[in-house]
């Protein structure tokens, strides 16, 4: 099968020989077709398949038709977790559409929102975005939808994971409710499926590779070395191996930070890309990791999902993930469009749990090799037998919590009026010495002398009484002495 039998148009099909690409892959030839027919799509592939353009080339397609758009309005949304992969994807649809009259544009966070207003104004064919700016510049009234055709959720269960739920409901219910879905994935949770139940309309379900699978031109391995003497060990295979291009994942961005600081110190090109870098130093450290410039990128897994790089030999985890769902698409950047690579993980004895779940995930054993001179003092136990994946159940709705009673104005007030006590007063021992009653104990918190005798007292006020004239008498008094 080539790409001329998939209905795209002559200046698409230049766009793409141009690229080199000949033969689509299973994911672009079970796709291209439906997207262009107008269907609906839910379509699970693994990272490096081509699912990008597997979305790309039938959009500029159907784009190619129609009416023009008007300020302020865009013909399709391509939604996507990361600002990497959203620059990602506007670059495969800027390389797509050069022979074609389809505008484009890309916004993320972390950059000044002016300048992407401003090219918003005269309106995009398509707009590829993350959901948290696409809602500031919708909020601006930078952007409307009354034009939108197609609607594309990329790495639909990334998003998920990194707590977009919310802003992608926000966002759906902004569109017009007469478009075409297309939801793409890694997986099909039973949270994706969750979510499709609003989304897509009897959808083409394309599914090319079993879930969490890994790409069967990756060569991976793993070394058992102690957790100091993994920098070093680090810094020995790529002087050793004369590695040119590595790609390195760590947990944390004060681990990326570290990890970079070492590998320069030892005389090597390093960058570090993580969530508390800049958009611009981000961008920048890519852009050099691509030309050449700099040997070793150093990323946290914000990077697992964004780096497209053509012919990245290796990929090192020098961590591995606390999520092992994480580990398929870190070991995805290598080995993309049918090529080769390595992914190799070092593992310490405090890792073997995470190892047992990425092989669990993966549902296979990874090779282990010896590394001379890197030995670890602490032994690396034994892998576990591999279970069989058991099916996800759905997580059950929360229940909602009961709204808080709270007292009126007064409320509170009026009933220690009546005599209501709280309860630290009411657990607190009555005053042995105080022999009067309640009304009196109030008294003497109040500073005043109690009455010893309760008989006495009462005498006395009833004396007191006696003796006070009502107000009503006193001034029948007065007008009778006027």
């Amino acid at each position: 099968m080539s790409f001329t039998s998939l209905g795209l148009s002559a200046p698409i099909l230049k766009a793409v020989a141009e690229q080199g690409y000949q033969t689509p892959s299973p994911i672009q030839a079970q796709a291209i077709p439906a997207v262009i027919s107008g269907r609906d799509i839910m379509a699970a592939a693994q990272t490096g398949t081509g699912k990008t353009a597997g979305f790309t080339l039938p959009l500029l397609e159907r784009l190619s038709f129609g009416n023009k758009v008007s300020s302020n309005n865009v013909r399709a949304l391509v939604l996507t977790p990361t600002r990497e992969l959203a620059a990602q994807v506007g670059d495969s649809v800027e390389t797509y559409a050069k022979h074609v009259n389809i505008s484009s544009t890309v916004v993320f966070g972390g950059v000044k929102i002016n300048p992407q207003m401003m090219r918003l104004r005269k309106g995009v064919d398509i707009l590829v975005a993350t959901p948290g700016r696409l809602l500031d510049l919708y909020n601006q009234n930078a952007l409307k939808f009354s034009q939108l055709e197609v609607l594309v959720l990329d790495e639909a269960d990334r998003m998920l994971d990194m707590g977009f739920l919310r802003d992608i409901k926000k966002i759906l219910a902004l569109l017009p409710k007469q478009r075409q879905n297309l939801l793409f994935s890694a997986t099909f949770s039973p949270e994706i499926r969750e979510l499709a139940k609003g989304l897509v309309h009897k959808p083409l379900e394309i599914s090319v590779n079993p879930e969490n699978s890994t790409a069967e031109k990756v060569t991976q391995w793993i070394t058992a070395v102690d957790k100091k003497r993994k920098p070093a060990l680090l810094t020995h295979l790529i002087k050793e191996n004369n590695w040119q291009q590595v790609l390195v994942f760590t947990k944390t961005k004060h681990g990326a930070n570290r990890l970079t600081r070492h590998l320069e110190s030892e005389g090597l090109s390093a960058a570090a890309i993580h969530g508390n870098k800049s958009q611009g130093a981000r961008t920048k450290a890519l852009a050099a990791f691509k030309d050449g410039s700099v040997k070793i990128l150093v990323a946290t897994d914000i990077a697992a999902r964004g780096i497209d790089i053509d012919l990245l030999p290796q990929v090192v985890n020098f961590e591995l993930p606390n999520v092992p769902e994480d580990y398929v698409h870190r070991i995805g950047r290598t080995a993309r469009a049918g090529n080769t690579g390595q992914a190799l993980s070092f593992v310490c004895a405090d890792e073997l749990q995470l190892l047992w779940d990425v092989e669990h995930v993966i549902q296979q054993h990874i090779e282990r090799r010896v590394i001379e001179g890197f030995v670890p003092v602490n032994e690396l136990g034994e892998s576990r037998p591999i279970r069989p994946l058991k099916a996800k159940k759905p997580k059950k709705p929360k229940k909602p919590k009961q709204a808080k009673v709270e007292h009126k104005d007064g409320q509170r007030s009026g009933e220690n009026a009546r005599g209501h006590q709280p309860a630290k007063a009411q657990r607190k021992p009555a005053n042995k010495k105080t022999t009067g009653n309640s009304a009196n104990s109030n008294k003497n918190k109040q500073g005043k002398k109690p009455k010893q005798n309760p008989s006495k007292g009462n005498a006395n006020n009833n004396q007191a009484q006696a003796k006070k004239p009502s107000r009503a008498n006193s001034r029948t008094s007065k007008n009778q002495n006027r």
